[in-house]
């Protein structure tokens, strides 16, 4: 008969909880790191993570702008591609799709012709004029005028720089988010004031933190950016496919 001391009794029942706790402390080690492999900006603070991204914008040169944005003057719908010399793409409005290309300072619009028809002040359906220029200015590249009123703001579509500078920025404090993947690439999102009023930004965490998603505050619309540094063909359409108004585009 083994007479088993009391240190010995302890040593047997205390032996399952040690090995447990042991297995607990391995498994707290193998944890995935959910930095581990990316390019580190997620452990950056929120502020950081807005410069980094910000950063790798500026220093970019192409990249394509895809979404819907909100304003005062009504619903946008882009799908732009942009480089520092101009762009191409096309914007929907409530009154239609149109095309822009802008190679340089020479900017060009392109829409079919129930975008130009106009209709008469009594709303019956399109003038007997507007008609006219529709059929002419239907599928045609129309050159912009720079001293035309729509210059202006028709450019402020194909700008790289202002545009990202004016989609980009977060208001109020920041915040680090959730991760997550957007166009298969793994995400840390920032946001702006309480409940992200001031925005939410999704930045990559593979390669160059490129801002991928941008949230704008108050349900003002949502762009995804895609494409960075992808070059494109940028050149001015066929003069037969293209139509110069002079000073002014026509009254429609």
């Amino acid at each position: 008969m083994t007479v088993r001391t009391p240190s010995s009794r302890i040593r047997r029942a205390l032996m399952p909880l040690v090995l447990s706790a042991g297995l607990t402390v391995g498994l707290t080690a193998c944890a995935a790191d959910p930095d581990e492999g990316t390019n580190g900006v997620g452990r950056l603070s929120a502020p950081e993570i807005e410069q980094k991204a910000q950063t790798a914008a500026d220093g970019a040169k192409a990249v394509r702008l895809s979404g819907t944005l909100v304003s005062k003057g009504g619903t946008f719908k882009l799908n732009m591609r942009l480089n520092q010399e101009g762009a191409t793409g096309s914007v929907t409005t409530k009154n239609g799709t149109f095309e822009l290309l802008r190679v340089g300072d020479a900017l060009y619009l392109k829409a079919d012709a129930g975008f130009w028809a106009h209709e008469e002040e009594d709303g019956e359906g399109p003038s007997e004029a507007g008609s006219e220029a529709a059929d002419t200015l239907d599928d045609k590249y129309v050159k912009v005028p720079q001293g035309d009123p729509s210059y202006k703001q028709l450019r402020g579509f194909t700008e790289m720089g202002p545009l990202l500078d004016g989609l980009i920025g977060l208001h109020g404090e920041k915040s680090k988010g959730d991760r997550t993947q957007i166009g298969g690439v793994r995400t840390i999102r920032v946001s702006g004031g309480a409940d992200g009023e001031g925005g939410a930004l999704d930045v990559a965490l593979e390669g160059e933190p490129y801002p991928l998603r941008f949230a704008r505050g108050g349900g003002a619309g949502v762009v995804v950016l895609s494409e960075w540094n992808k070059d494109f063909p940028l050149s001015a359409p066929p003069k037969e496919e293209t139509l110069d108004y002079g000073k002014q585009l026509p009254k429609t």
